[in-house]
């Protein structure tokens, strides 16, 4: 069952809505901020992403990072077993090799889901306390070699046009100082010009695929335990992994003002949780072998994690 046909032809995240009924947070409300510093937030502002040092503790990241290489049946040890050919096609083609994993609904990923620090920061981002946590899935960035080519890409996962009141963001599971090593990249300068940028482009142009001649990528640097947050407004991508024996392991997550009184979608999330069922959507074909349903059991969720998953209400 779809969640959101809006879902259906555009990269974002279907378990959550297209886009908020909220704006998302100017500060005006006078709350004070849990997790960001005065300078985390002038940064937020200014570049449209922003960095939460240590949000997670590297004990729950070391965990999801040893699952990822068992749930993709390679040996992190033994660089031949790194390029099986992957499980089910992308109909996004420019995830092909990006290093995608189907997982969803496991205990590790919603361990750091429900992690406090985690939905404080988003929190603060939205000026709210009332927010549901995305049902995403995670990254293991391999190496390109021929055959197994990833070139990177810059896109919006909603038209900027739209004015998306929407936030999204990953822990890095590893270390990501080596710009080498595929991890996140985005671009600033356009985010903070696109008003004055669209004006020389095509009125036809992809509104989902910039024309980025002229700028200069930003490839953000994270260590393990990092949390990214960054404006759905924000040209991003994964940059391609040119490291000889590296890899960039992130869980992808983000968070929106919950949505109480939409009994499909708060339904839908509730059986994606207690099912194993991955999103439907552009963008994710899930796991055509069904191991979360198979192999593992069904998550326990906190307190807090039943809020942000809609078991419970706010």
């Amino acid at each position: 069952m779809a969640v959101n046909k809006n879902h259906k032809d555009i990269p974002g995240n279907p378990s959550t809505a297209y886009s908020s009924k909220f704006t998302l947070n100017d500060r005006s409300n006078g709350l004070p901020l849990k997790v960001m510093s005065d300078s985390d937030w002038n940064f937020w502002k200014e570049n449209g992403y922003v960095i939460i040092r240590q949000a997670v503790p590297k004990s729950m990241t070391s965990r999801l990072s040893n699952l990822l290489w068992e749930f993709e049946e390679k040996d992190p040890n033994d660089i031949s077993t790194w390029y099986a050919k992957e499980s089910k096609e992308m109909e996004m083609k420019e995830l092909t090799n990006s290093g995608m994993v189907e997982i969803y609904n496991h205990q590790y990923l919603w361990n750091i889901r429900q992690h406090p620090k985690v939905y404080e920061a988003f929190s603060d981002i939205w000026g709210l306390e009332k927010l549901w946590v995305t049902i995403d899935r995670a990254n293991l960035n391999l190496p390109s070699r021929p055959g197994f080519e990833f070139k990177g890409f810059i896109h919006w996962d909603y038209d900027p046009e739209t004015n998306p009141q929407n936030v999204q963001g990953l822990v890095a599971l590893n270390d990501q100082l080596d710009t080498a090593v595929g991890g996140f990249q985005c671009i600033p300068e356009l985010y903070r010009t696109y008003a004055t940028w669209k004006k020389s482009q095509p009125i036809d142009r992809d509104h989902f695929k910039p024309d980025i001649s002229g700028f200069e990528l930003t490839k953000v640097k994270l260590q393990e335990g990092d949390l990214l947050i960054f404006n759905s407004k924000l040209p991003h991508g994964i940059r391609p992994n040119l490291s000889e024996n590296k890899v960039r392991m992130a869980q992808y997550i983000s968070m929106m003002p919950a949505e109480e009184d939409n009994e499909e979608m708060r339904n839908w999330r509730i059986s994606s949780w207690k099912n194993k069922i991955a999103p439907e959507g552009y963008a994710f074909p899930g796991d055509p072998r069904k191991w979360e349903q198979i192999k593992y059991p069904q998550a326990e969720l906190s307190p807090l994690g039943k809020k942000l998953l809609g078991l419970t209400s706010w």
